[in-house]
This record gives structure tokens, C-alpha cells and sequence, in this order.
């Protein structure tokens, strides 16, 4: 949620904080910024915060070995904290670079959580609620973006005096989470796997299955363990250079990539200015951007009820899809806007096309396949890739998007338009249908495309598998090996 807050909360109070800047400069120097240096400024405001997440993405390894998944979620709870005060008290101390420095933070803060939250979600799920559960954070995503739009209206918090306010309320959800979650157990996987522990695994799981019989989970976790019981916990650079699993990684970089330069941070960062250029009445732009704001709500849960039903492929290669096209949407009616009138509000409705496209499916589905594609020994290398990725390319287009609009107008849509389309089409003849598969099934779906033989995949389940089979067998045909 906090993730979503911080990308959208910027956008409405963007003219204030520019202001405070310039008037600070001009108190320091005497002089004040001219445009472009003020564009620039700002740009860094909005992106500083993608350069915490690729630090915080980057520490992700380390934490959940050492911290466990719960305990890195809480013990990071500290940054929020510490990011608050800094933004808070921002306009009091005149000191622009608090609001750069607490944005830092929080943005590294949000990197460790959009790893580490997704990771712990599907560790903890039984198998036929792991894709509900693997998009329940772009849910929150959403509620989180929804939540700073509706704090933004001038009526509540868009006034000029409550700025440093709304950027400092993160630490009231962080309060809330930081009252609840210690009580709740560790990821039982992380217990017996990694830690051994088989009476806290025990105690996890009766609690996570109340009403089930976890003696057929234990074992399957316990198969796990024998299987990586010569394996330690695979780094970033063995990950990279691991050729059983170079279909995975490439997968992986391509849908975290995709996600960020589709364009939906750009879309989140400056909707107002968006909504702007396609002549909205200034007085009614803050409204219409809640309205976005409630259909992500919507499309989010739309993905989340219908991803077991519909499988993981047709959500992400449909959001991406649907993106692509309303990317080329905007660029074509920003274009004819000056002779159809009805052309701005058909701008209005291809935002919302890219907003719902993305609650959909890109928005928590790449953090879902991370977790199933991977074993539990390369699962924190992976998701420290994959969350890397993201946050490069959330940097890059928070930095460049305003000069690109400025350069290029209504034709940078087209670059985002090219990424959907191309992730989409990647994602369709690539990735396969993970939706009730076992761990080593993923594996054999890609081992294929390895051109393993038969006998290296044998090895693959017994040595190094991706956890337990389902009633302990599988059956291998050899016809569906590559020679």
C-alpha cells in the first residue's frame, strides 16, 4: 500500500513543493531556478524514490537469510519512520533535501517490501490460493494509489500548507502494520527449509490451515528439503550464469522491465499533467484522476477473483496488451484533439485503459511468476534480479518522462505502446501456464525448452528439484524430451 501512496503522491501536490523549492533557492542564493532546473529538481523528487528501491531491492537477499520474511517486513518498518519525520518537517527546517532525502528512504523501504511481501505471501499459501494470494499486494498497490488521490483533492490535503502532511502520513499505515504483523508466524517454508526448525514449522502451519491436514504439506516441504539439501542459497551471479534456469531468469527480466517502461509510473507520476494536455478543465482534473483511481481498485479485484479461474498467462498477456493499445490510443487522439473536441475524452478513457490494464495483470503477476519459477535456493537471488529491474526502470522513466513529453509530445506513447506489445507477445510464446502446477512441474515445462535429456531430468527431481511431487511420483515422458 505504501508502495502505491508514495508513487501517486506527488502528483497533485506538485506545484507546491516546486514552489517551496524556488522560493528556498532564492533564500539561499538570492536568485531563483529557471524552468528547466526546476524540471529537473522536481524529476529527481519523483525518481530519488525509484533509487531507494533498487537499494532496497539490492538488500533483499541478504534480509530474508537472515531476518526471515516476516521479520524483514517488520524490522524495515523502521525506514518508513524515519522517512516521515524527514518529509514532515521538510518545510519547517526549509531544507529541500529532506523531501529528496525521506523520499530515499521510503523508497528503500518500498523495495525490500515489494520483494519480500509477494515472497511471503506465496510461501505461505497452499497451492490452489497461491496466484489469489500473489496478487492480493497489487490490490493494496492500487487502494494505496486510490488513497493519495483522495487525500490530494483540495477539499482535504491539496492545499498549499498541507504538503509535508500528506507526504508524512506513510508512517500511519506503517503503525498499524507494525501493532499486527509480529503476531503472526513465519513462513513455514523458510522455517524447515532453511532454518531446520520442524516444531515452529509445525506451529506455522496449524495456524496457516486451521481446518486442513498439514501432514501432506510437511512432507512435500520436507522432499523439498532432501532435494536441496547439498544446495545452499544460490547468489545473484550464480543465478545469472545458471544455465538450467536461463529461461527462467530471462523471463523474469523481461516482464519486471516491461512492467515499469509500459508507462504506468509516468501515468501515476503525472496524471494531472496528462489530463492537462488533454485540455480537462484544471478545476476538474483532481476528480477525474480519483475516478482513475477507483478503476484500479476494480481491475485490480477483477484479477485477483478471476486469476485461479483464468490462469496467469491470459491476465498478464491481456493487460499488456490492452496497455499497448491505449498507449497508441493517447498518442493518436493528443494528436487530432485540436480538430475532434470529443478527442479529450477519449485521452481521459485510454489513461484508464492503461490504469486497468495494469491493475489487471502486469501489476502483481510478475512478482507471482518470480515466486513459482524459482526453487527456494534461487528464489531470493531472483527476486533481488527481477526487483532490481523494476526499480532501474521506474528510475528511468520518473527521470526522463518529463523531458520526453517535452521533446517528443504525444508520440512518447508510442515507446511505451512498442513495450507492451512486444512484452505481451513474449510472454505468449515463452511463458507457460503456471496456474496448479507443483514446483517441479514448472521445471519440466522450462527443462524442455532447455533441451535437457530424459536423465538430466531425473537428476533435476531428485537432486535439485523444485519441490514435492504431487503423490510423490511423475511420470516423465521421453517423447517430450529435446535430443
Amino acid at each position: 500500500m505504501l508502495y502505491g501512496y508514495n508513487l501517486a503522491v506527488v502528483n497533485s501536490p506538485s506545484k507546491y513543493i516546486k514552489d517551496f523549492y524556488n522560493r528556498t533557492v532564492m533564500s539561499r542564493n538570492g536568485s531563483g531556478l529557471d524552468r528547466e532546473a526546476l524540471t529537473l529538481m522536481y524529476s529527481l523528487t519523483v525518481s530519488v524514490f525509484a533509487i531507494g528501491g533498487l537499494i532496497g531491492s539490492l538488500m533483499v537477499g541478504i534480509l530474508v537469510t537472515k531476518f526471515g520474511r516476516k521479520g524483514t517486513i517488520v524490522n524495515s518498518t523502521i525506514l518508513v519512520f524515519i522517512a516521515g519525520s524527514l518529509m514532515g518537517f521538510s518545510r519547517i527546517c526549509g531544507s529541500p533535501e529532506m523531501v529528496m532525502f525521506g523520499r530515499l528512504v521510503t523508497g528503500i523501504h518500498s523495495g525490500i517490501s515489494l520483494s519480500v511481501v509477494p515472497m511471503y505471501l506465496g510461501e505461505i499459501a497452499p497451492k490452489n490460493l497461491r496466484g489469489f494470494l500473489g496478487l492480493m499486494p497489487s490490490i493494496f498497490i492500487c487502494a494505496g494509489v486510490f488513497t493519495a488521490q483522495i487525500l490530494g483533492l483540495h477539499e482535504l490535503l491539496g492545499k498549499e500548507e498541507h504538503w509535508p502532511l500528506f507526504l508524512s502520513l506513510v508512517v500511519v499505515p506503517t503503525f498499524v502494520q507494525l501493532m499486527m504483523l509480529p503476531w503472526f508466524p513465519e513462513s513455514p517454508r523458510y522455517l524447515l527449509i532453511e532454518k531446520h526448525n520442524v516444531h515452529a514449522t509445525i506451529t506455522a502451519l496449524k495456524w496457516y490451515r486451521a481446518r486442513c491436514n498439514i501432514q501432506a504439506e510437511i512432507e512435500e516441504m520436507q522432499e523439498e528439503q532432501r532435494s536441496l539439501s547439498s544446495v545452499d542459497t544460490v547468489s545473484v551471479w550464480a543465478l545469472l550464469f545458471d544455465r538450467s534456469v536461463r529461461w527462467q531468469v530471462l523471463s523474469v527480466v523481461v516482464i519486471n522491465i516491461g512492467m515499469q517502461l509500459s508507462g504506468i509510473d509516468a501515468i501515476w507520476f503525472y496524471t494531472n499533467d496528462i489530463f492537462r494536455n488533454a485540455d480537462i478543465p484544471v478545476a476538474e482534473i483532481q476528480y477525474t484522476t480519483v475516478g482513475t483511481g477507483a478503476i484500479e481498485i476494480v481491475a485490480g479485484l477483477i484479477g485477483c477473483f478471476t486469476i485461479e479461474r483464468l490462469g496467469r498467462r491470459p491476465l498478464i498477456i491481456g493487460g499488456f496488451a490492452v496497455m499497448g493499445i491505449c498507449c497508441g490510443g493517447i498518442t493518436l487522439s493528443l494528436f487530432l484533439q485540436s480538430y475532434l473536441s470529443i478527442m479529450k475524452y477519449v485521452s481521459v478513457g485510454c489513461v484508464v485503459g492503461i490504469i486497468a490494464g495494469f491493475c489487471i495483470g502486469p501489476a502483481g503477476v510478475p512478482f507471482l511468476i518470480t515466486a513459482e519459477l524459482f526453487k527456494q535456493s534461487h528464489r531470493p537471488a531472483a527476486y533481488t534480479v527481477g526487483g532490481s529491474l523494476n526499480w532501474m526502470a521506474n528510475f528511468t522513466i520518473g527521470f526522463i518522462f518529463p523531458f520526453l513529453q517535452e521533446s517528443a509530445g504525444s508520440y512518447c506513447y508510442l515507446v511505451f505502446s512498442a513495450v507492451c506489445l512486444t512484452v505481451a507477445t513474449y510472454v505468449f510464446f515463452v511463458i507457460p501456464e503456471t496456474k496448479n502446477k507443483t514446483f517441479v512441474e514448472i521445471s519440466q515445462m522450462f527443462a524442455t525448452k532447455e533441451g535437457i535429456l530424459e536423465s538430466d531430468q531425473m537428476k533435476l527431481k531428485k537432486m535439485n528439484g523444485y519441490g514435492a511431487l504431487e503423490n510423490g511420483s511423475l511420470d516423465f515422458d521421453s517423447s517430450s524430451s529435446t535430443p
